[in-house]
């Protein structure tokens, strides 16, 4: 194929390709939601709450909401034939900046090195009662 019949193509080669993720092992989304999408090479995990996969927001302690909140996003990236390892951006949602301490002394147990890109956002209230929520960014394999 000579450069000029592939720069002809290009736009097609550029176009966005996204597809969606759903597994049953995380909490479902909502039928305007997404559990997840693929698009270009990247997953984006949508922000996960404390709730088990059949619907119970988990009280307790922030390590005990984070191993909740870790498993949903854990799943839905295996989902995508991916793992955690593979974040590359995490936004992490509190209603509290009090729970940051603990969330940050159980947080780095889930990556390995170098650890994803974060920023943490103090927010007056989030979806179903819930104290933290966690959206993630990963590279697809």
């Amino acid at each position: 194929m000579t450069w000029e019949r592939q720069l002809e193509n290009l736009p097609a080669i550029l176009k966005i390709m996204k597809r969606q993720i759903s597994t049953e092992n995380a909490p479902k989304a909502d039928a305007i939601l997404s559990q997840g999408i693929i698009a270009n090479g990247l997953i984006f995990v949508a922000g996960q709450v404390h709730m088990t996969a059949d619907g119970t927001l988990i009280d307790g302690s922030v390590e005990d909401k984070l191993k909740q909140i870790m498993a949903n996003i854990s799943e839905v990236l295996s989902a995508a034939n991916s793992n955690l390892d593979d974040i590359v951006k995490v936004t992490i949602y509190v209603t509290d900046m009090g729970q940051m301490p603990e969330l940050n002394a159980a947080y780095p147990a889930y990556f390995t090195q170098p650890f994803p890109a974060r920023e943490a956002i103090c927010v007056k209230e989030l979806p179903l009662g819930a104290t933290i929520e966690i959206s993630a960014i990963a590279v697809s394999r």
